[in-house]
This record gives structure tokens, C-alpha cells and sequence, in this order.
């Protein structure tokens, strides 16, 4: 009865409560980086502490490499990407113990913690910063998406081709991950790590549009929040935009073979089109009209290594983790009827006048690492 985001549910928002209290009780907020539950929330809570911190001294945060609730399990790895040390372990011990030692028993640490302390996964190193993101550290730098499935920093030419296009049929919707898709509670479900999946089985399907970089001659690290800027058309009357940014290994990846090519998701989201001026109200796409589409994806702090690439992928569909849009406006989509589900033709614009973009926070010096995670025996 309430698919919006009306003053139904931003009145339940948890950032939007905490912003109505003082802060004055110590919080550590515990974010992880491949969270399948909750890839928002702790990131927004902490910034609506952040407001009311004057002293810098009352909230502080910790971004690991985990999934949902990994912080009590191992941590040396998530699914097939190692980390090469328990970094749950290292937060159990390091982290979380003397924060309530320090705020619970008075007991006066060895060396006082950083207000931030994030893991940056690629490197494998903790660093430590004074806010989130490291705002006086990271400029905004856009990668651009280019026909015949390049990527690139610089801005497409005035000859390149106008759009590169995709039929997407909600009969046959592109699936978050490989199937079969077991339910999250299934025994062998694999739901914690979908987020670590290879993405190249996506990659390959005609309604996934992927573009790619040549590989990086330096390390490129970025920390923050990563937007997608989409110059898109659609034959339909709404449509969903799926973005993925995708770390791509190199073929002969020697530490470890099985990681050739690997296709790695750092950060990904989804706008359904409908909502692309307001959360609030719904509003029909012009069949056919180029139109710009704003999607903030989740925080990254990661660094693409010297010979990987980059890769965008870009799709409309993204089952059965998001409900299928039936690609024609109706009032509620929960109501839709088999008729409304139609087939639609998708256009991502990059043109030198309707371009596309990836906006990466990207760090220009990172801080000394903390230390590497220690491993428990």
C-alpha cells in the first residue's frame, strides 16, 4: 500500500530518528563492505551522528570486508576473494575489546583510535582517517562510457557512436546471481557471499551491456561513495537501471590461479525509473526521450591494482532480489497485470553530448596501513 518512499516509511528511517537525538553516549558504528542485508544503513547512521559530533570524540566507525554479521565468524576471506588474514579477529581484538574496555571499565588504551578505521580491500591494508568519506583526500573523477563497450577518463569524442542498446524482457529477467538461486535460509545457500560472485556469466548476456577499461598502469584506489550518471532512453514507459562497477582481474593471476579474470562487484545499485526525480512520486518515462538518472551505489574503499580493469555493467533486471518492472507505468506495481509486463528496448547514451558516467571518489594519498589483520591460530 505504500511502494514510495513517502513520510510512511521516512518516518521509520533510522538515520532520520537519529538525527532528533544528542549525541552523547560513545558509538561505534560497524559497516561491512559486502553487507547482503544491509549495504546502507550503518554508512547514513554514522554520517547522522557525525552532525552532532562537535568534538570528533563521541562517534567513530569500522568498515571491514565482511558480510552481514561476519564480525563473529572468520574473516580471512569472502567466498573466493581472500583477504589473507582473519580481519574479524583483528576487530574483535584490536577494535571492539578496547572500545569497551576504554568506555565501560575506564581503562585507558595504548594508543588512542582514529575516528575512522576502514579496510581497503585490493590492497588488503587497514587505514585509519579522520572522517568518512576522507573528504579532504578524494576528488570526484568520472570514467566514461563508451561505445562498442569502452571505458575510459576521457569524455567521448564528437564522432563516437550516439547509444548502445539491449532488449530487456521481463519474461526473462537478468538474476543477481548464477542459479539455482536457493532461498537465503536453504541448506547450501550461499546468500552471505553473493555480493563476492564472479560477474562474468552476466557479462556475456545480450541484455547486460558491459563496458571495460585497458588495463591500469598504477593502482587506483577509491573511498567513498561511488554515482552513476545514466544518459538513457527506454521503448517502455518505466524501466529499471541496474549499474555495477566491477574490478576485473587479470587472465593469469599467479597467487591465485582460480582467480583469473575474476570479475569482482565493488559497488552496484538499482533506480527504478519511475522515481528518477523524486523518491516520492512516481512519474511515467517518455517513451523514446533521453532522460538523465542519478543513482548513488554503496560506499566502496578499494583499490584496482596495476594491470586489472575496470568494468561497468549496465541492465534492467536484477531477479529475484529486486521484483521485476513491468516496463509499462502503472499506478502500483505490486498490482501489475500479466498484460502490463512488455518487452522494451533499452539506449545508454554516450554521445559526446548525452554521455554517461561512473563518478569515482578517488583517493589522491592514502595514510600509512594500520597493520595487517592478525591472524587467529
Amino acid at each position: 500500500m505504500h511502494p514510495a518512499y513517502t513520510r510512511f516509511w521516512q518516518e521509520q528511517a533510522v538515520q532520520k530518528l537519529l538525527e532528533k537525538v544528542d549525541l552523547k553516549v560513545p558509538t561505534l558504528t560497524v559497516h561491512s563492505l559486502f553487507d547482503q542485508e544491509d549495504i546502507y544503513g550503518p554508512v547514513v547512521s554514522y554520517e547522522a551522528l557525525e552532525k552532532k559530533d562537535g568534538g570528533n570524540d563521541l562517534n567513530s566507525l569500522v568498515m571491514g570486508p565482511w558480510h552481514h554479521g561476519q564480525i563473529r565468524l572468520d574473516g580471512s576471506s569472502l567466498g573466493n576473494i581472500p583477504w589473507y588474514a582473519d580481519t574479524s579477529f583483528f576487530f574483535r581484538e584490536k577494535v571492539r575489546q578496547p572500545f569497551w574496555d576504554h568506555h565501560l571499565k575506564g581503562q585507558v588504551p595504548r594508543q588512542a583510535a582514529a575516528p575512522v578505521l576502514a579496510f581497503e580491500t585490493g590492497t588488503n591494508e587497514w587505514r585509519e582517517y579522520t572522517s568518512w568519506p576522507p573528504r579532504y583526500r578524494v576528488a570526484a573523477i568520472r570514467i566514461y562510457l563508451h561505445a562498442n563497450g569502452g571505458l575510459s577518463f576521457d569524455a567521448p569524442a564528437a564522432s563516437e557512436t550516439a547509444f548502445s542498446e539491449y532488449i530487456s524482457d521481463p519474461a526473462k529477467p537478468v538474476p543477481y546471481r548464477v542459479r539455482p538461486i536457493l532461498r537465503d535460509s536453504a541448506t547450501g545457500s550461499t546468500w552471505r557471499l553473493w555480493l563476492s560472485d564472479d560477474q562474468r556469466p552476466f557479462s556475456d548476456r545480450p541484455d547486460v551491456l558491459a563496458f571495460v577499461s585497458a588495463p591500469l598502469t598504477e593502482p587506483l584506489t577509491i573511498s567513498g561513495e561511488v554515482v552513476a550518471q545514466l544518459s538513457a532512453s527506454t521503448s517502455g514507459t518505466d524501466a529499471d537501471w541496474v549499474v555495477k562497477l566491477i574490478d576485473v582481474f587479470p587472465e593469469e593471476y599467479p597467487a591465485k590461479t582460480e582467480l583469473g579474470g575474476y570479475q569482482l562487484m565493488i559497488s552496484a545499485d538499482i533506480l527504478r525509473g519511475r522515481y528518477r526525480e523524486s523518491f516520492e512520486t512516481a512519474k511515467p518515462i517518455a517513451a523514446g526521450k533521453t532522460l538523465a538518472y542519478r543513482i548513488a551505489m554503496p560506499h566502496a574503499n578499494h583499490t584496482f591494482l596495476p594491470g586489472h580493469r575496470l568494468m561497468v555493467q549496465v541492465q534492467s533486471s536484477w531477479f529475484p532480489l529486486y521484483d521485476r518492472n513491468p516496463q509499462t507505468f502503472v499506478p502500483n506495481i505490486a498490482w501489475a497485470k500479466p498484460a502490463d509486463f512488455k518487452r522494451a528496448t533499452q539506449r545508454i547514451h554516450h554521445s559526446n553530448r548525452s554521455s554517461s558516467f561512473i563518478e569515482l571518489p578517488v583517493l589522491r594519498s592514502a595514510p600509512q596501513p594500520v597493520a595487517r589483520a592478525t591472524v587467529k591460530h
